[in-house]
């Protein structure tokens, strides 16, 4: 390379140009290496090295396993931790609800109070809040609270003739059962003693 007056030396510079700038014509290409040659200048892998590879790659892989098991458990309880504080806040407010409800029954939900009512009641929708129990539906002491009991001709299984108390979910959770009046289907009557000897 020469040398610069100070002692330095001058930068190398390549023109790797496909095409001559000055002639436009294509330039040749240095032949490539041939393949033996190539194979020969990359050393075969031993048996120590590879078995050492190997190794070093399960560990990754167990490492990478390891890390997503990990933030899937975080992510599940992060989302279980929210559900559980929500399901908590709104078990709260059932109360509210209740006297919202009344309110409505008599007459007495208007004005101001109407509005604060319908947004309270749509904000906890969105939230996942939603009522159940209605009269008329099967009794099912998963999600019913028998609170009174009685015989109906008019029922052909146990059923909630009355519903004291909505039921609460928010999704597939209870928040509250629905407490519930039931009636079951009056028996068959009875033959007498007399009418079998007849």
């Amino acid at each position: 390379m020469p040398a610069r007056e100070n002692g330095h030396e001058e930068p190398v510079i390549r023109d790797n140009r496909k095409i001559d700038p000055e002639t436009g014509q294509v330039r040749e290409q240095p032949p490539a290496p041939p393949q033996e040659e190539a194979a020969e200048a990359l050393e075969p892998l031993d048996g120590e090295l590879a078995a050492q590879l190997a190794e070093r790659t399960a560990d990754l892989q167990r490492l990478q396993a390891e890390y997503t098991n990990y933030r899937r458990r975080v992510e599940r309880d992060r989302v279980a931790v929210r559900e559980q504080a929500v399901a908590g806040v709104l078990a709260e407010l059932l109360p509210m609800l209740d006297d919202i409800g009344r309110a409505r029954d008599h007459g007495e939900l208007n004005g101001g109070f109407a509005k604060v009512a319908e947004s309270l009641e749509s904000t906890l929708t969105k939230l996942g809040l939603s009522a159940f129990g209605q009269k008329g539906d099967p009794f099912d002491p998963t999600v019913h609270e028998a609170l009174m009991h009685s015989y109906s001709p008019d029922v052909t299984e146990p059923t909630a003739v009355e519903v004291l108390q909505p039921g609460y979910r928010m999704g597939d959770r209870v928040l509250r059962p629905a407490r519930v009046a039931v009636a079951e289907p009056e028996d068959a009557p009875v033959a007498s003693n007399d009418d079998e000897e007849n």
